[in-house]
């Protein structure tokens, strides 16, 4: 039976909606969440950083799967677990249920996600109809995760907090129904099947440590015994786990691609760009509901103008690197990004939205993609093609593991600081108004430091079908 293309790219495009749509949709139902489970400040992170830290650990190790196991039969196991893993976050009872749920969640979405790629990009020909693919791909990505604020804010004041979870199941029954009929079996890679579990398990652990290390920082003090164990921990793991790819067959990093000043600059401006805007994202979510009294519709309608700017930055950005070269356009992004988190900083919890919040969600949002689609073309600009997908994952990663550390941190000196507020006689409102500006604050240096990291990246005039992959990959 001959199987339609869009309809494949339909059944992947969806499956990559829901995965992004898992991002924002959960943000908005944090303080729900936090309420409900009895959350500590310290602890509700996690939520987000779970499901991070597993997606970008094991997203490598999917895409080899895929490659050697075949793409849609991986992609159904991601799916699948995606989709049971859903149903028992929105049942979960208790914080260390669902953290240890979002964490598996993750995963799934570490399996799904590089298959559907691989899926798309052996389904559609090299050139028009596949650039025409990556931009739907990356269309309803990017609008994934501005519907997914609305769509959390919707589900959780007519329903419940449990819903955002509870909505992906219906959708991965229906996918998984569809896929036999619309998306083909296909394959392409032979050769042994040599998977470098060993080397996800160490890396992903390591960072894990780490992270729960800065975490404990707060309450423990980082001169506690925990803290000091934890984070020895984290590095050893990390070390082993550049000591196993070092020696490993088929690496999951292959190292040598680090030897490209281009890929290691730009992905390291990407995990930064991670950390700024997945530390926005977490402490506006919160500030809006818990300082400025919105509902959770109210807070996820706030956020769609940045969405908005983030859609159209894109397609800004795209135009703009032909003309002026990737690493203007990023420096402006970066610049843009900075502004728009001290803006966000100095927002006043009485003052009006349109005045205090707008501008700096708008400027932001404009700020993060044209910092994510130069970035991505720089990062592969000089591998070797047969190499492009081995150094596209690494940034993707990199951005999702940068992303986890950065809120780690951030969220650590936010709570820090409404903790030494509190202690000396401010109001519940205000101690979180304060620890909400430093927390930004401390996101701009993440975005300041992008500026300068920005000037060693190389300027490119970019092709059409590297803008187009980009733009799908930002």
């Amino acid at each position: 039976m001959r199987r339609s293309p869009w309809a494949t790219l339909a059944v992947l495009a969806l499956a990559q909606f829901i995965v992004v749509l898992d991002v924002t949709i959960v943000n908005v139902a944090l303080p729900h969440i936090q309420a409900d489970l009895h959350f500590s400040a310290d602890s509700l992170q996690w939520v987000i950083n779970a499901y991070t830290l597993l997606f970008g650990g094991f997203l490598l190790l999917g895409g080899r799967m895929a490659d050697l196991l075949g793409p849609r039969r991986v992609f159904t196991a991601g799916l699948l677990l995606f989709g049971v893993t859903s149903l028992v976050a929105g049942l979960s009872n208790s914080p260390e249920f669902l953290i240890g749920a979002r964490a598996v969640q993750g995963l799934g979405g570490a399996l799904l996600s590089p298959a559907a790629l691989a899926i798309l990009t052996m389904t559609f020909a090299h050139g028009r109809e596949r650039n025409i693919a990556m931009g739907v791909w990356g269309g309803l990505a990017g609008l994934g995760g501005t519907l997914g604020v609305v769509a959390g804010g919707v589900l959780v004041d007519r329903l419940s907090w449990q819903w955002v979870f509870f909505v992906n199941v219906p959708i991965v029954i229906a996918l998984v129904a569809l896929i036999p009929v619309f998306v083909r079996d296909v394959r392409h890679a032979t050769g042994r099947r040599t998977f470098d579990t060993l080397g996800a398990i160490l890396g992903t652990g390591g960072l894990m440590a780490v992270v729960y290390g800065v975490v404990r920082s707060e309450p423990s003090g980082w001169g506690s015994f925990e803290v000091i164990g934890v984070l020895t921990a984290g590095v050893v793991l990390l070390a082993a786990f550049v000591l196993v790819e070092s020696r490993s067959e088929a690496p999951l990093v292959p190292l040598r691609l680090f030897r490209s000043r281009a890929l290691s600059v730009s992905g390291a401006s990407l995990a930064l760009n991670g950390a700024g805007f997945l530390s926005m994202f977490f402490l506006t979510a919160i500030y809006l509901q818990q300082v400025r009294g919105d509902s959770a519709l109210e807070a996820g309608v706030h956020f769609l103008p940045m969405g908005g700017a983030a859609i159209l930055g894109a397609v800004l950005a795209s135009q703009l690197v032909q003309r002026l070269g990737t690493r203007t356009v990023q420096l402006a992004g970066a610049v843009l990004s900075v502004t728009g988190l001290l803006l966000l900083s100095q927002a006043d919890a009485t003052g009006s939205y349109s005045s205090e919040l707008l501008p700096g969600l708008i400027i932001f949002g404009f700020g993060i993609i044209g910092v994510g689609v130069p970035g991505q073309i720089s990062a592969v600009s000089e591998v070797r093609p047969a190499e492009a997908g081995a150094a596209s994952g690494v940034v993707n990663a990199m951005y999702q593991v940068g992303g986890a550390l950065g809120l780690a941190i951030v969220t650590t000196l936010s709570i820090s600081h409404t903790t030494h507020e509190l202690t000396h006689g401010a109001t519940q409102l205000q101690a979180l108004q304060s620890g909400y500006e430093r927390g930004l604050m401390a996101a701009a240096v993440f975005a300041v430091a992008n500026v300068f990291l920005t000037l060693a990246t190389p300027q490119l005039q970019p092709t059409s079908e590297q803008l187009t992959e980009a733009t799908a990959a930002a």
